[in-house]
């Protein structure tokens, strides 16, 4: 899926994606994982990186979850500090959190921000 840089976008985004992991029947608290996940990085993407983002799924025989978005950013977004009373900046904890395992990679094309979860 290809994601602008329209407000509205992420939520478009995440009701493909829902419609994509119920389709693969995964768990409910799987999807919800996966979706805050989504919309962590397609947001991340979108308000640090030059558009456009692009968000791949994979599903591996229910057993893996693949998330991966890619944007045209040169490098890799930094890990802010944030404090408990901001709003912003806790994204990729958020990820780090809930994914089994996470990661970045830099590439000609920009960067591609990913997670798995373990369904």
């Amino acid at each position: 899926m290809v994601v602008t840089t329209e407000a509205e976008d992420v939520r478009r985004v995440r009701h493909l994606a829902q419609d994509f992991l119920v389709r693969h029947r995964l768990s409910a608290s799987t999807c919800e994982d996966a979706l805050l996940i989504i919309s962590e990085l397609v947001t991340n993407a979108l308000t640090h990186a030059l558009p456009p983002a692009v968000l791949r799924l994979r599903c591996a025989q229910r057993s893996t979850l693949r998330i991966e978005v890619e944007d045209g950013g040169s490098q890799p977004h930094r890990q802010q500090r944030s404090e408990p009373s901001e709003e912003h900046g806790r994204g990729m904890f958020i990820v780090a959190a809930l994914a089994a395992q996470h990661g970045t990679v830099t590439h000609t094309k920009g960067v591609t921000r990913w997670a798995e979860l373990r369904p």
